[in-house]
């Protein structure tokens, strides 16, 4: 037998499939890991591969413009639901500097990651048990706390998965690996989506109830699987205060120029995340809402489902370049939305315009999130990358606070006009990606 096919004959079925994905005769190239670390690449990336999955599931399960906007207003809490995005979105990202600040101080971090899934499996059964068990604005009450916990948590997974897939994954293979995960998982919720939306009726409190301990459980597992990830000693720092040391790495934005030039593009590319409920707000003006909801899921899936491991697969050869295209996805289709609807009136395309551009906006937000995500990644090693991971999502966080005061002022005059304005934003964006450094090795 010639020695390559004793070599294939050796190798574990996870090597063999890792071998396959990677599309090269030996994929467990290393680049920017250590040696050892190498060794463990195919188990690592599977193990990971799987934690995501079922994460971008559970996601979906507890949606808070879906299913928990839809549980304010079934258990009698209406005026809460516009608390739900801000407080899950910048509540994870604000307090990231201090929190990196504490995984710093440890080799191995992995943990960290365990104990926030663990967390957001407590937290998403605690809003079990607060609808169940509770009425009217306790019960909303309940659910927000529970979601401020999730949001704690969540940092944690933020910030502990990009540093320990930094150290466990190789270059040229990290955006493949969020690629397929969003696509897995994109594809779950295609059929997820189909089987809450079939017969397009509302499903009962016990249904929702049962729904969220589901979610629970997949964070649980999650958990488990991630804490068999073989992740080595890495550099350790930052042994003061946690408020001091996170304080500290604000300087990064002042003496770091690529950072900073990153920081910047990355918040004007929150245009593709921010126009999304727009496109959903003027839908509801021609639509039944009941059923377009469905279809807006469905899109969103089938979107990350078609598009995130052709994005990873383009990200791992210039993650630069996948910003750069999806910025002008997203803002093109922005400003042909708010362009055409400012000229012919809200209701020009019919039913079915403002979900296909909602897709093609959801190919771009794919796009955005996982060039940015690989570009943070590449551009780092060691405690550095946990720096810039949680300076950067701290200001994000801080910024998506504001803009989303901005956006809201500006729809109490016109949606078109907050269309309008993200275009131009994501145009701004894509300018400034086109002037971002390359980072990626080939």
């Amino acid at each position: 037998m010639p020695a390559t096919d004793q070599t294939d004959a050796r190798r574990n079925p996870a090597e063999q499939l890792y071998n396959l994905i990677a599309n090269e005769e030996d994929a467990r190239v290393c680049k920017d890991i250590p040696e050892e670390a190498c060794r463990e690449v195919p188990k690592n990336f599977f193990l990971i591969l799987a934690a995501n999955v079922l994460t971008k599931l559970g996601d979906l399960l507890i949606s808070p413009k879906t299913v928990l906007a839809w549980l304010m207003s079934a258990v009698g809490a209406p005026a809460l639901v516009a608390w739900l995005v801000p407080i899950r979105e910048s509540g994870s990202l604000v307090p990231q500097m201090v929190i990196a600040a504490w995984v710093r101080r440890k080799p191995v971090r992995k943990g960290f990651w365990v104990l926030g899934s663990f967390g957001q499996a407590v937290s998403v059964a605690g809003m079990a048990g607060s609808i169940w068990f509770l009425d009217g604005y306790a019960a909303g009450s309940g659910v927000i706390a529970a979601l401020i916990v999730f949001s704690l948590a969540r940092g944690f997974c933020s910030v502990a998965m990009k540093d320990v897939q930094g150290k466990c994954i190789p270059k040229t293979r990290r955006g493949r690996l969020s690629g397929l995960a969003t696509t897995i998982g994109g594809t779950a919720t295609v059929i997820l989506t189909g089987l809450l939306f079939w017969d397009r009726g509302d499903p009962t409190l016990t249904f929702y109830t049962v729904l969220l301990l589901l979610a629970a459980v997949l964070w649980v597992v999650a958990g488990v699987l991630f804490a068999n990830v073989e992740e080595y000693e890495g550099e350790t720092g930052g042994g003061g205060n946690a408020l001091t040391e996170a304080l500290k790495s604000l300087t990064l934005l002042r003496d770091d120029a690529p950072f900073r030039h990153f920081v910047i593009t990355r918040a004007l590319l929150l245009c593709s995340a921010l126009a999304s409920p727009y496109f959903v707000v003027l839908a509801q003006q021609e639509s039944d809402i009941g059923w377009m909801l469905g279809v807006f899921l469905l899109a969103s899936s089938l979107a990350s489902s078609l598009s995130a491991s052709f994005w990873g697969w383009a990200a791992d050869t210039s993650s630069r370049r996948v910003m750069i295209r999806g910025a002008a996805m997203a803002s093109g289709i922005c400003l042909l939305v708010g362009v055409l609807a400012l000229i012919f009136g809200p209701g020009f395309g019919g039913a079915w315009f403002y979900p296909l551009a909602f897709f093609v906006l959801s190919i771009a937000h794919a796009g955005v999130r996982l060039g940015r995500k690989t570009y943070l990644v590449d551009m780092a090693s060691g405690n550095k990358r946990t720096d810039y991971t949680a300076v950067s999502n701290t200001v994000i966080g801080i910024l998506l606070l504001v803009t989303g005061a901005f956006t809201a002022a500006i729809s109490m005059v016109s949606d078109i006009a907050v269309i309008l304005v993200l275009g131009l934003m994501g145009l701004a964006g894509m300018l400034s990606a086109v002037r971002l450094k390359e980072v990626t090795e080939d």
